[in-house]
């Protein structure tokens, strides 16, 4: 079930926000933990048994850390147990599939598909139970002796099949006791709205296009038709994931949680480096504290700094999708952080704002063609054919209609840091100025609610939808 389908919208949502507020707080997180193991099982039974015994395994483990004498023999087991998981269901038939390349090429049978199914958000729920057990294992957490409370931690709904990625240091006080006002239940439904609006209107409508261009043969390309596709195919993807997590941050204060955020206006990065600071920030921090930094972090000398750059980025690729050019977008963007400690970095802060922002987004549309293309050679060509300044049978004018020329500058306004200050501003203004602040919360008012209205027009039309992190 997705947040902008109609059966989440209309049903499952309005039904339990009404039972959870209904009932005394001690049952509500009881409440909450079936509401989320319904919203799981709503993609499949049989799959919602690997959360469950996911929850249940790692709730044992956290209390033999908490408890025996070999504390680090109880954590090697917990974390293996759920590196596990990913490895069989996640890259099982990729694993299976390399094999079965390599016997081919000498002349032997290949392996039978194993036709392992991947359970949703395997991904998120496996790195939330990791970085409990570690917080217990290091004592900056307590263990969590109510298994309720702890299995609602790790597959709250909210946040359970696309993040952002909660580290349970972060949110147990929560699970304990957290604070229901209207102001926080009115900011929860203006960021589902936004989040909505962003994935319904913006993402869905960069995806019909940005899918046309990619379906096509890179040679039969212009390089404006490249360039377009790999633009339109970055809006889709942060507008498709912060949209998401919009919705999660939303939905969490609805309930009373409140959840860390995961983007902040990635595309107006000045690096990599800063890229990595605004991008799926829960995913960046948590390879920086249980990956990065256990490896030495910047503490052994520069050679292992950069080998532990392309371990963490190696496995950030890898974590994202099990393919060679998920490894190679990881790969590549931890050789541009290299590049940028040995000297790059220095070079781009003394060249103002445009050449360094120019470098940033070019290194990221061109990464973004690796993680589109589960194909690295066609990846690679569509790269060749970006760069070859060539004409083709289509260019960028074949696909741009009215709509994109509408959405698309307000697509590159939504991405950056403009509303957010223009509006800051404007609140600013109206306070020192006397004004009726009145004015600009019905103006507010209507914009969120027109929104709402049009999203629910595209969701009951039933337009394109896809969702580029449901697979994660």
């Amino acid at each position: 079930m997705l947040f902008n389908s109609v059966n989440f919208i209309f049903l499952f949502l309005p039904v339990n926000l009404l039972i959870y507020y209904l009932l005394p707080i001690r049952f509500r997180n009881a409440f909450l933990l079936f509401a989320s193991l319904i919203f799981y099982s709503w993609s499949g039974v049989s799959l919602s048994l690997i959360l469950l015994f996911s929850l249940l395994a790692n709730y044992v483990f956290g209390r033999l850390i908490s408890s025996v004498n070999q504390k680090k023999l109880a954590l090697i087991f917990g974390v293996a147990l759920n590196l596990s998981l990913l490895v069989v269901f996640k890259y099982a038939n990729f694993i299976v599939s390399n094999i079965s390349f390599l016997r081919e090429n000498i002349g032997l049978q290949p392996l039978p598909d194993l036709g392992i199914v991947l359970p949703i958000g395997i991904s998120f729920f496996t790195f939330q139970s990791i970085s409990y057990l570690v917080d217990v294992y290091r004592k900056e957490t307590q263990v969590q002796k109510n298994i309720i409370n702890l299995s609602l931690y790790i597959s709250l709904f909210p946040q359970l099949i696309a993040g952002p990625i909660v580290r349970y240091h972060d949110i147990h006080l929560q699970l304990a006791d957290r604070i229901h006002s209207l102001r926080n239940f009115r900011q929860g439904i203006e960021r589902f709205i936004i989040g909505l609006a962003k994935k319904v209107l913006l993402a869905n409508n960069f995806a019909i296009v940005a899918d046309q261009i990619f379906s096509i043969n890179p040679e039969s390309l212009s390089t404006s038709a490249a360039w377009f596709g790999a633009i339109l195919y970055a809006f889709q993807i942060y507008f498709d994931f912060s949209g998401y997590s919009d919705m999660a941050i939303g939905l969490g204060k609805m309930f009373g949680f409140r959840f860390l955020e995961n983007f902040n206006f990635p595309y107006v990065a000045k690096s990599i480096k800063e890229f990595w600071r605004r991008w799926h920030i829960s995913l960046s921090n948590w390879f920086r504290d249980y990956l990065y930094i256990p490896l030495g972090g910047n503490r052994k000398g520069n050679l292992r700094v950069y080998l532990n750059l392309l371990i963490v980025f190696f496995l950030t690729g890898f974590w994202h999708g099990a393919s060679w050019s998920f490894v190679f977008w990881g790969l590549f963007h931890g050789l541009f952080l290299i590049a940028e400690r040995l000297g790059l970095g220095k070079l781009l802060s003394k060249s103002g704002f445009i050449i360094p922002h120019f470098y940033t987004l070019i290194v990221v549309l061109v990464g973004w063609v690796f993680f589109r293309i589960e194909e690295i050679d066609i990846a690679f060509l569509f790269v060749a054919k970006m760069f070859s300044f060539q004409n083709g049978a289509y260019s960028a004018l074949n696909f741009l209609t009215p709509l994109l020329l509408f959405l698309v500058p307000i697509g590159i306004i939504g991405s950056s840091n403009l509303l957010p200050i223009t509006a800051k501003s404007l609140v600013l203004f109206l306070r020192k100025s006397g004004n009726n602040m009145a004015i600009y919360l019905i103006l507010k008012a209507v914009f969120l609610f027109s929104l709402f209205g049009l999203s629910i027009f595209f969701v009951l039309s039933d337009q394109y939808n896809p969702f580029i992190y449901f697979r994660f």
